[in-house]
């Protein structure tokens, strides 16, 4: 089955799309890679979803304009992703969707919305859509996020030690397959949300990332914002646990800094590179990480890897590509086998990993052009394998954060 997994993080600033052959072979999952494909939202969309997005206020007119304009946006890149990686023949399309609000009470989920009308996709490209795929397991008690555990239970499964899987993206969450509890999964705390929040404000927009951390290597660690920002109440909690830009925004960064004095910029942007690597660190150390596999599009900030390999000291910190996953690709990939499972009518989550009352399966599916036909039943996968593409299948496209 040739499935395609669409999705934009939390930086919300492109649609990546990558295609897979999915064949279950027994009890594994093999999984080859047919390649990536991105594209930058428009501009005035861009800015039109950040600044709809929280502490901002909203209206229903711009809810319903951000779901069509980001499912037509999902739209284009899918069909892309079908007629270049796929040759037409995609079986299915996986739509994360864009997330604009988690919302986190009392440490519990209520409630998580993602944009994105999957109609668009399903009228654009043919294919069925599998959509809306946190909304079940927070509906079954779950923080709905980190979606990818069991993804990452089936990828880890027989390395030795405690193997941690690592996604740096706007938020950076973790997945640890055993501990006295069994397997967990939780949010550790911003990535790159407020390294991009620093950058932004600083620059005045002219600049919203800190490309190849060169910023933050021209400047010095902050200690007093430092010890501000470790102070911050939600590193403390337990997992299952999930956080989002509803709390690591730019209005809680200039917050952090208030009475401070001027500090300069390059500083300040220094400072929470430093946060994200130690609040990384500390919580994958507390787990007895053996080694750390890293993904995501921090993996590409040369100076946040350098910040959390000395953080990490021994434990090793390598990326998803020494283990034949491109890092780019890997959430992807993931929403793409989450989508596929839908499909076989088999769960998506793993208990442990969202504290959920028990597994779901995920998300709904919207019919595409022709009749839906749901595939005949296979076994539950407990293994995730990889396969190397075919000689000549198309290169991955151009990366974004």
């Amino acid at each position: 089955m040739r499935v395609i997994g669409v999705l934009s993080g939390t930086s919300h600033d492109a649609v990546d799309a990558a295609a897979a052959e999915l064949v279950p072979d027994g009890r594994t999952l093999l999984l080859t890679p047919l390649g990536r494909i991105g594209s930058g939202y428009p501009a005035d969309l861009r800015d039109e979803l950040a600044a709809a997005l929280p502490p901002a206020a909203t209206t229903m007119r711009q809810v319903c304009a951000l779901d069509t304009r980001i499912g037509q946006a999902f739209a284009a890149v899918a069909d892309r992703a079908n007629r270049e990686l796929c040759g037409g023949r995609a079986d299915l399309v996986v739509s994360h969707g864009q997330t604009v609000y988690h919302w986190v009470q009392d440490g519990l989920v209520r409630g998580t919305l993602q944009l994105g009308q999957p109609a668009w996709i399903a009228e654009r490209t043919g294919c069925p859509v599998v959509s809306d795929l946190r909304a079940r397991d927070v509906a079954a008690g779950g923080q709905g996020a980190p979606l990818v555990g069991l993804v990452d239970l089936l990828w880890l499964r027989g390395r030795p030690g405690v193997p941690v899987a690592l996604n740096l993206g706007g938020i950076a969450n973790v997945t640890v397959p055993r501990g006295p509890a069994g397997p967990s999964a939780f949010d550790t705390g911003p990535a790159n949300a407020l390294i991009d929040a620093a950058v932004t404000h600083l620059t005045g927009g002219r600049l919203d990332h800190d490309r190849d951390g060169r910023i933050a290597a021209a400047g010095v660690v902050h200690p007093v914002l430092l010890r501000r920002l470790l102070d911050e109440p939600y590193y403390a909690l337990s997992p299952p646990k999930t956080t989002g830009k509803e709390l690591f925004n730019g209005a809680y960064l200039r917050a952090a800094l208030e009475g401070l004095g001027p500090l300069a910029g390059r500083d300040v942007v220094a400072t929470v590179t430093e946060l994200t690597a130690r609040t990384v660190a500390e919580a994958v150390r507390s787990h007895g990480a053996t080694e750390v596999i890293a993904s995501g599009g921090g993996v590409r900030n040369p100076t946040l890897m350098a910040r959390l390999r000395a953080a990490l000291g021994e434990v090793p910190l390598r990326v998803s590509d020494d283990l034949g996953l491109p890092a780019a690709d890997k959430e992807a990939h993931a929403f793409a086998v989450l989508g596929w499972l839908t499909l076989h009518g088999l769960a998506g989550t793993e208990p442990g990993c969202t504290g959920a009352r028990g597994p779901s399966v995920l998300g709904s599916i919207t019919p595409g052009r022709h009749r839906l036909r749901l595939p005949p039943p296979v076994p539950v996968p407990e293994r995730l394998a990889f396969v190397a593409p075919p000689s000549g299948a198309p290169p991955s496209g151009a990366q974004h954060r």
